[in-house]
């Protein structure tokens, strides 16, 4: 039987390798083409492609397990669950392609694009700027077409000026930026809040207004510590949980 193939990954030493692996393989898993075999590698296998000890894939599958993304069966093997309906982690952990991950595996819709005056809340991140190129985007679950999530980028315009808007409907913000824009992304800071929905985001979120959301601001720097893009993106609050794993080393 044929197996599903992962995308590779570089690893970064300094971060856990189980977490980089199963946001890696959950990127791989929701971005898969239906076509794609359901069945994994075996532990061993991904192990190797991945360059991790067994036990650390194994503490990888465990991750996507517990997220209803796959089924271990003894014997049988690995399998990616289809149909599964998960409330989606919101995990912070210094790793740009987990941020990547994260945001991969979505329906995109582009609602609105331009360019504003920088706004005032937003003043403090682009000091030398009057304007931001802004993109406003709703994000839906590829099964169910049920919306998940809206998204409110605020992008340098020497950056924007090189996105094409057919790539932010394939791909997240910061995939963009990074592999096809170029830009040099050195760090992303996120802050999350619990919030209640305003009129806006109950009615693209198809939820009662006033019910609960997350509300997710993160802001990219470059190398020389200037801001490239803050995204602000509200979670609906029944969909996703919100965890941080903090590294003791």
């Amino acid at each position: 039987m044929t197996s599903f193939a992962p995308d590779s990954v570089v690893l970064n030493r300094k971060l856990p390798l189980w977490y980089q692996v199963s946001q890696s393989l959950r990127a791989s898993i929701l971005g898969r083409s239906p076509q794609d075999p359901l069945r994994l590698p075996t532990e061993e296998q991904l192990a190797g492609h991945y360059g991790v000890s067994v036990l650390t894939m194994r503490q990888a599958l465990k991750e996507l397990e517990d997220e209803g993304l796959i089924t271990r069966h003894r014997r049988r093997g690995t399998f990616i669950e289809p149909h599964a309906l998960r409330a989606a982690p919101v995990k912070l952990l210094g790793s740009v392609d987990a941020i990547v991950a994260q945001q991969s595996g979505m329906k995109t819709e582009l609602l609105d694009r331009g360019t504003v005056p920088v706004p005032p809340g937003l003043a403090e991140y682009f000091p030398d700027l009057a304007e931001v190129a802004t993109y406003h985007r709703l994000r839906s679950d590829e099964k169910t077409g049920e919306p998940t999530n809206h998204a409110h980028n605020h992008v340098r315009p020497e950056l924007a000026a090189r996105i094409d808007p057919d790539d932010l409907a394939r791909w997240p913000m910061t995939k963009v930026l990074r592999d096809v824009v170029g830009a040099d992304i050195s760090r992303i800071t996120d802050t999350v809040e619990a919030r209640l929905a305003d009129p806006e985001t109950a009615r693209l979120l198809d939820v009662p207004l006033l019910s609960p959301i997350l509300h997710y601001t993160g802001i990219t720097y470059d190398s020389a510590g200037r801001v490239l893009d803050v995204a602000v993106i509200h979670y609906r609050g029944d969909r996703f949980s919100f965890t941080v794993t903090l590294d003791a080393t």
